[in-house]
């Protein structure tokens, strides 16, 4: 890879785990909110470290060592860094099982969103579909059945790694949901800042699979996955100790990142049943999707009412259209 491909994918990567782990910058800041000086300290230092290198380094490993059982644990790490011809050779041939996999844990997590996540309406159609969210399943099941249908012909590992994907899928979701429902125990201060240090690290540890998979459709390079992941997980905790209220205000960002999973995970799948798509593809179309809701979002956030300062110097809002109110939105940020 040249030098500006292997610029691209990896700011291509950092955006993608950016944008897609804006969910967790969020609960990380909510809990962390509620936690002494001292355990903001550590999580913020220690917690990128972990998030970092060992996270984002050992889950591409071991994805590497699924897609190839026959090396073993020793021999998966040394292909995931090795620059030897016939490693990358067997990389490339266990790549339809690896992509296959991660293209419909994407896909599935895309349709998971359209259909039963509460979210901003920021396209044509999302409403109705929303309305339609008892059919994911069946939606889910028929995707799931062609999928295997037409990955049989490309081998039987191949199908079977697209059940593994779905399988992926709805055990991160299980654990996602479970995150959601103890977030409001987190907050209620009932548990030690040590619990809740390891709580938020598993928290990180079950988002992060999305980013780490999307990650494949860029590159099949670990190292350069670290790399970009690993500078987007600094990115998210970056997010986190500041104005987390203005990230909640982008109303659209979680659409543009749903949207980019969508296009990943069918450049998996392609990938996967041995159509070609070319490499930088993946990183120009992640910064052509999130840019444009990330304009959308500005251009939404323009139109809200703005907040001016009264003679006492206390906050009051202004309205931005004749006979409207506005509404004073407080300012949020975590000091380390």
């Amino acid at each position: 890879m040249s030098f500006f491909a292997v610029a691209l994918t990896i700011l291509g990567l950092a955006v993608f785990e950016t944008v897609s782990s804006a969910d967790n910058a969020i609960i990380n800041a909510e809990v962390l909110s509620g936690m002494g000086a001292r355990a903001r300290r550590w999580f913020l230092l220690w917690g990128i470290l972990f998030a970092v290198f060992v996270v984002r380094g050992l889950l591409p490993w071991l994805i590497v060592w699924l897609a190839l059982p026959g090396l073993g644990p020793i021999g998966a790490f040394a292909a995931a860094f090795s620059s030897d011809p016939r490693v990358q050779e067997a990389v490339e041939k266990a790549a339809p099982i690896l992509l296959m996999g991660g293209g419909v844990f994407l896909v599935l997590l895309f349709l998971h969103w359209l259909f039963l996540e509460p979210k901003q309406f920021g396209l044509a159609g999302e409403k109705f579909f929303a309305s339609q969210g008892a059919w994911f399943f069946a939606v889910a099941a028929v995707f799931l059945s062609l999928t295997v249908w037409f990955s049989l012909r490309i081998g039987s590992m191949v199908a079977f790694s697209a059940v593994i994907g779905s399988t992926l899928f709805f055990i991160t979701h299980g654990f996602k949901e479970n995150a959601e429902a103890q977030e409001k125990r987190l907050m209620t201060g009932s548990l030690s800042d040590l619990s809740k240090i390891l709580y938020l690290e598993i928290i990180d540890m079950t988002f992060s699979i999305d980013g780490v998979l999307g990650a494949f459709a860029f590159t099949l390079s670990v190292p350069i996955i670290i790399l970009g992941n690993g500078l987007g997980a600094v990115v998210v905790r970056q997010i986190t100790v500041g104005n987390i209220e203005r990230i909640r205000r982008l109303r659209f960002i979680k659409n543009g990142a749903m949207y980019s999973i969508l296009f990943l995970g069918a450049v998996m799948m392609c990938d996967g049943m041995g159509v070609h798509v070319p490499q930088w593809l993946s990183p120009a179309a992640t910064f052509s999707i999130v840019g444009a809701f990330f304009v959308k979002s500005l251009l939404a956030l323009a139109k809200e009412p703005k907040k001016t300062t009264s003679a006492a110097g206390k906050p009051r809002t202004r309205a931005s259209g004749r006979g409207g109110r506005g509404r004073q939105v407080p300012r949020s940020g975590i000091s380390p």
